[in-house]
């Protein structure tokens, strides 16, 4: 059965509600390496499960992310499901001599060069159309142009470099049809917001920054969203583990171990989800898409096993009783949208 889908407000372009995020699959986080049958397998088990919304990367694995989910796709009829990828990498061959010594591992034999120009940005499509074995790329998102990847200092200048160079040239491939959409993809919603006040974007791909634990995007960037018809794709949705394993023993949030604050939390909403039994992974997956702008959830898979969590997580019923529960005990935003 496929996952219910949901249309783009701009753009004729649909995206599963349960998305399938390509980061550890492409071995982006190398302490936990996914094999090459593990990766197409754990593809795999999302499309039969499915899920017909896929996004990847140039930086995950250097190339590799795309290799591997464009292994897996080439084989189904292209109309029949939605890929989302990134451009501001540019990939350069490494010499033999340089690989190890660079502490590439389970990585394609690629420097990652940061490029937000125009011509760039143009390169990096064609570069990515050709790992992915694809003739068109359906969602286009400028990449981590925001203060966790390129520091206070220098972000502002990346973010005008972006918007001068990048952003043009993803208008131009969205005009000439070998694009659909086009966004940005960080982990910081005011980045969103302003490049909303700048561009004429179709969606964002917002990265741990809507969800059970966190809810300032209502403030201002989501009703933003709303006024200007513009759609959220949820990221990393059990912020990078508590939320999908619950407050336990080395337990991560936001790829750092959780502070003791946001175990207390976590152990409070698990509180009243036993209350309900209801599983903590299948709030956490379905809280960021009662927000009628957010059209997608994305975790990011490792194993055939999460892939089975997150879809059992994802049909889970859950009253209304339940939420408002998590409201009355100021748990999240009272103003947080549900259904």
């Amino acid at each position: 059965m496929i996952v219910n889908q949901n249309q783009l407000l701009r753009v004729n372009v649909h995206t599963t509600a349960l998305g399938f995020g390509g980061s550890s699959i492409g071995n982006l986080d190398q302490v936990r390496i996914v094999d090459e049958f593990e990766a197409s397998m754990t593809i795999q088990k999302a499309w039969d499960r499915g899920v017909r919304y896929f996004d990847t990367a140039p930086l995950y694995g250097g190339g590799l992310g795309e290799h591997r989910v464009g292994r897996v796709l080439r084989s189904k009829v292209r109309d029949s499901y939605t890929i989302s990828t990134k451009v501001g990498v540019i990939l350069k061959p490494l010499h033999p001599s340089t690989i190890y010594h660079r502490a590439i591992v389970n990585h394609l034999p690629f420097e990652i060069c940061y490029d937000y120009s125009y011509d760039g940005t143009l390169r990096s499509i064609e570069d990515s159309l050709q790992r992915l074995g694809l003739y068109r790329i359906d969602i286009a998102v400028i990449h981590d142009i925001d203060v966790l990847t390129h520091g206070a200092e220098n972000q502002p200048v990346i973010f005008r470099e972006a918007m001068k160079g990048a952003y043009p040239a993803l208008e131009r491939l969205r005009e000439d049809g070998v694009v659909r959409a086009i966004g940005v993809g960080v982990s910081s919603w005011q980045v969103c917001q302003d490049a909303a006040l700048e561009g004429d974007f179709d969606c964002f791909i917002l990265a741990g920054r809507y969800t059970l634990l966190d809810q300032e995007p209502l403030n201002a960037f989501l009703p933003l969203c709303e006024s200007r018809k513009i759609n959220v794709i949820a990221a990393a949705p059990y912020g990078t583990g508590i939320l999908a394993y619950g407050a336990v023993s080395g337990a991560q949030y936001r790829h750092s171990n959780a502070s003791p604050e946001i175990l207390a939390k976590t152990c409070q909403i698990q509180k009243i989800c036993t209350n309900f039994k209801i599983p903590l992974a299948a709030a956490a997956l379905q809280f960021p898409l009662g927000h009628p702008n957010v059209v997608s959830v994305l975790p990011g898979p490792r194993t055939v096993a999460q892939v089975e969590h997150s879809v059992d997580a994802f049909h889970q019923e859950i009253p209304f009783d339940f939420w408002q529960e998590l409201k009355d005990a100021k748990l999240i935003n009272p103003e947080s949208p549900i259904g």
